[in-house]
């Protein structure tokens, strides 16, 4: 069972284990293997499928023990991205809605123009105005009304936008305290 340990040594030599640390693991180690045999007890029965891979072992041992970090999740690696993305797409939105509020585009002009009661009506492909609806007294030929008409729908995306930021600092405060911690080789 030596080389198991020697190879044990070698993992944590390579995972940057200190040397001290890394003899206490192994003596620890050798004495555990040795107090099984005296029972009777193989080293598979006392380690498992980990008896048939060493290095494994020893990687799983030190990151239990706090010496090294233990490696990242695929789920955990994922997130980040996910989550830059998302926190991309609000921080867009709030520009753009904030831009468009600003500048106070776009805007819709909407010309009318009144005729004599009794006059013939222009063709169009557009069927007329309700009489009195957007008429108008005054002026020769008509009048023309300015509006917003995306105001609306701007004070929406931004109130969306900053709820998706706040929503993004939170995921990101979250994310944070969820992964474990590491310990610093010693």
């Amino acid at each position: 069972m030596s080389d198991f340990v020697e190879q044990c040594r070698g993992e944590w030599r390579r995972l940057g284990v200190p040397d001290p640390l890394a003899e206490e693991m192994a003596a620890d180690q050798a004495s555990d293997l040795r107090e099984a045999e005296a029972d009777g007890v193989s080293a598979e029965e006392l380690l498992g499928s980990s008896a048939f891979d060493p290095r494994s072992f020893a990687r799983s041992w030190a990151a239990e023990r706090g010496i090294i970090p233990e490696p990242p999740s695929p789920r955990t690696r994922r997130r980040p991205l996910v989550l830059v993305a998302f926190t991309a797409l609000a921080a867009i939105a709030l520009l753009v809605a904030a831009l468009t509020l600003l500048t106070g585009g776009p805007n819709v002009s909407v010309a009318v123009r009144t005729f004599r009661p009794g006059a013939a009506l222009p063709r169009t492909h557009l069927p007329p105005p309700p009489a009195g609806f957007f008429l108008r007294p005054g002026g020769p030929g008509g009048q023309v009304f300015h509006t917003s008409a995306a105001t609306p729908v701007e004070w929406v995306l931004l109130f969306l936008a900053i709820i998706a930021l706040g929503f993004a600092a939170w995921l990101w405060s979250n994310w944070g305290r969820s992964r474990p911690p590491t310990a610093a080789a010693q």
